[in-house]
C-alpha cells in the first residue's frame, strides 16, 4: 500500500477532490489585446505574492509564488492596466513540515510533469481591462468575494499557453500606493497542465480546479 500512496502524495498540488476552496470561478476565454498603460506607473514590491491551494479527499496542500517583477498604472485614482511576472521557480509549499516530503513535492511540481521550470521559469499576467464591479441581486448571488470593487480581465500565460481570464477583485488606489487582492479558481487543463498528458489515467483522478489568490502591492515611481 505504501508504494501506491507515496507517488500519489507527490502530485497533490492538483489532487482530485469534491471540496475545492470556495472562491469565484475565473471566466476564461481567448487571448485579448493588452490595455495601454494610462496615468502614473507603480512598481510592485517584495510583499506581493500569489498563493495556491490544491485539495484532495483527505486534505489539502497550499503554497505560494513570489513575483519576479511587476508594474501597474493608475489614472484619476483608478487602476488602468499593468503586468506582473511570476517567478515559478520560487514555488514553495507551506503545509508540509517534514523537509524531505516538502522538497519532494516542490521538486515534482517544478518538473516537466507540471510547470517544467527549466523551460518555463516564469508566468505572466497582463491586464486587458478593468471595470468597476457591478452590484446587483443577480450578480451577487453567484459572487463569493462580496467586497469586490472591480472586475479585472487579463491574459494569463502558464508554460506556453495564454488564456484571458476575468475575476472579481478588491482594488485600492490611495496616493502613492495600490493594493489588489483576488481569490478565484481556474481549470488547469486549459493551460495544458496535465499530469503525464491529458489522456493519462493518472490525470483523470486529479482535480482540474486550482485555487489562486493574488496579493499585489505597488508603490508609485
Amino acid at each position: 500500500m505504501k508504494k501506491l500512496i507515496l507517488p500519489l502524495a507527490a502530485i497533490t498540488f492538483f489532487v482530485a477532490c469534491n471540496n475545492a476552496p470556495e472562491a469565484d470561478k475565473a471566466q476564461t476565454g481567448e487571448k485579448q489585446n493588452v490595455a495601454a498603460a494610462e496615468g502614473a506607473s507603480y512598481v510592485t514590491d517584495s510583499t506581493s505574492f500569489v498563493s495556491w491551494t490544491g485539495t484532495k479527499p483527505n486534505g489539502a496542500h497550499t503554497g505560494s509564488f513570489k513575483l519576479k517583477e511587476g508594474s501597474l498604472s493608475a489614472k484619476d485614482g483608478a487602476l488602468t492596466g499593468g503586468t506582473v511576472v511570476i517567478d515559478i521557480n520560487s514555488l514553495t509549499n507551506a503545509d508540509l513540515t517534514v523537509a524531505d516530503e516538502k522538497a519532494k513535492l516542490e521538486g515534482h511540481l517544478k518538473s516537466p510533469d507540471f510547470f517544467d521550470v527549466a523551460k518555463f521559469a516564469t508566468a505572466k499576467f497582463e491586464i486587458t481591462g478593468v471595470e468597476v464591479f457591478k452590484y446587483d441581486s443577480l450578480t451577487m448571488k453567484d459572487v463569493i468575494m462580496k467586497d469586490a470593487t472591480h472586475t479585472i480581465k487579463g491574459n494569463l500565460t502558464l508554460k506556453d499557453s495564454t488564456k484571458n481570464i476575468s475575476f472579481p477583485a478588491k482594488v485600492t488606489v490611495d496616493g502613492d500606493k495600490i493594493s489588489a487582492t483576488a481569490d478565484f479558481n481556474i481549470d488547469r487543463t486549459l493551460w495544458g497542465l496535465n499530469y503525464k498528458g491529458p489522456n493519462n489515467p493518472q490525470d483523470w483522478v486529479i482535480s482540474k480546479t486550482v485555487n489562486l489568490k493574488l496579493n499585489i502591492a505597488a508603490t508609485k515611481k
